[in-house]
């Protein structure tokens, strides 16, 4: 989608200045995991528009692979606006994105590819972006390529009681969880970190993400927590894909789970210091680190 964001952390209302960029869940995932030096692609449809056009040139400037991508003559790029201190309002129904179909999961080359990451928020979506998605995830599952999913739980798109089963069953199909300890709290009843591992006992790899306190990685050598650093919030939005894409970097890069977790945590403060969902200059600040999250 594309996203659009007052360019100081202001309610929308009193703004008068505004950045239009790319956005949503998994093409900023694949923005920062571009940006940490992997290749990646990113699979989707835009509009034949001047939003979609714009989206795709930013995305390729971020170093991504767009060659899954399909433009779509008959229906519109979505739109999220952020309105900081007060969520996000979104202008997508309808949208090329929401008309994903089986087919186009189908069409996606899966050679060579090292894991597919995907996101909850698909699932909510109406007409067929759901099966698609289940599509992908089946068709990663048979190849052997391990399938990373973020929980992505968006109460404005659907409530904590129809989405919890249908977002632990993705869940429980996948090989690598990201979930926020609140909203596993809300879906799931889970109050801890513990308590959320017991949800998803067979995940190869879990990680607790708990906001300002810290992440808890799960696997079967055991747990592991690595702080969360010392950040000025201007925008919290965004920030769990960016967690998610330094992570991935990191595994893809053969690091530890204490590693990855830590990049997770250095692309999630780049993040939140903007208001958009993508560092604005990712050498304005060094987040704040001390020796002991790595142990």
């Amino acid at each position: 989608m594309a996203m659009v964001s007052p360019l100081v952390a202001e309610p929308v209302e009193d703004a008068r200045a505004f950045r239009i960029d790319a956005g949503g869940a998994e093409s900023n995932v694949a923005a920062h995991v571009a940006a940490l030096g992997h290749p990646v692609r990113w699979a989707s449809r835009l509009g034949d528009d001047p939003l979609g056009r714009r989206i795709a040139a930013v995305l390729a400037g971020r170093g991504i692979d767009l060659r899954e991508v399909r433009v779509d003559p008959a229906h519109p790029t979505g739109l999220y606006v952020k309105n900081p201190g007060a969520g996000v309002h979104y202008y997508r129904a309808g949208s090329a994105a929401s008309c994903l179909d089986p087919a186009d999961a189908d069409a996606i080359d899966l050679d060579g590819v090292a894991i597919v990451h995907v996101s909850g928020i698909t699932a909510a979506l109406t007409g067929t972006a759901p099966a698609f998605l289940d599509r992908l995830v089946d068709r990663a599952r048979a190849a052997g390529i391990p399938v990373s999913f973020d929980v992505n739980h968006r109460p404005a798109l659907w409530d904590a009681a129809t989405a919890g089963p249908v977002l632990l069953a993705l869940a429980r199909r996948a090989d690598l969880v990201f979930v926020g300890r609140d909203e596993a709290e809300g879906l799931w009843g889970a109050v801890d970190a513990d308590g959320i591992r017991a949800q998803l006992p067979d995940a190869a790899e879990l990680v607790v993400k708990d906001g300002d306190v810290g992440a808890t990685h799960f696997d079967a050598g055991g747990a592991t927590f690595v702080p969360a650093h010392v950040v000025d919030v201007v925008e919290p939005v965004g920030a769990g894909d960016a967690f998610a894409g330094g992570y991935l970097a990191a595994r893809l890069a053969g690091a530890a789970p204490a590693e990855r977790l830590a990049a997770g945590h250095d692309r999630a403060a780049l993040t939140l210091l903007t208001t958009g969902d993508f560092p604005d200059d990712e050498r304005a600040a060094e987040p704040r680190r001390d020796e002991s999250e790595l142990r």
